[in-house]
């Protein structure tokens, strides 16, 4: 079961270089339950979670709400350590994280895409680490979007 801890000790964890792309996939069912199916999904491909963070229920907290939004950092060393074998800075984009919100449109979930996530190391997005990781995000996000209904 994954931990949920505050907003501040997740951006530890999140540092993104500044060039970060992110990319968005549109669910159809509420921020719990899209993270619920993404937490299996990611459980199911082996992969660990790390922690779960609540943003909502951190700024609930201190009188300062906002919309629903959780972040799920999770990862993989049979993935990750390609990475950073290839440089030892791509441990900073490392483990990976993904974002799940509301929006007036519905609920999203975000990612930093690979492509640009190890630019500022010198990991080509054309290499096959960065073409893996690609593909791990796409698969997680798109079959917790697609099966996440309320």
């Amino acid at each position: 079961m994954p931990r949920i801890i505050g907003p501040a000790a997740a951006a530890l964890c999140a540092a993104m270089p500044a060039a970060a792309e992110i990319l968005t996939v549109p669910a159809n069912a509420s921020v719990g339950t899209v993270m619920d199916r993404l937490v299996e999904e990611v459980e199911q491909a082996g992969a660990t979670v790390f922690v779960r963070v609540d943003h909502a229920a951190g700024a609930a907290s201190v009188g300062q709400p906002v919309d629903d939004v959780e972040l799920l950092v999770f990862g993989n060393p049979e993935v990750g350590t390609a990475a950073i074998a290839a440089s030892v800075q791509a441990g900073l984009m490392l483990p990976l994280r993904v974002l799940v919100y509301a929006t007036d449109d519905g609920t999203m979930l975000a990612y930093e895409d690979p492509r640009t996530m190890f630019d500022d190391v010198g990991i080509n997005e054309s290499s096959e680490v960065v073409a893996t990781i690609q593909g791990v995000l796409q698969r997680l996000t798109n079959k917790a979007a697609a099966m996440a209904i309320d």
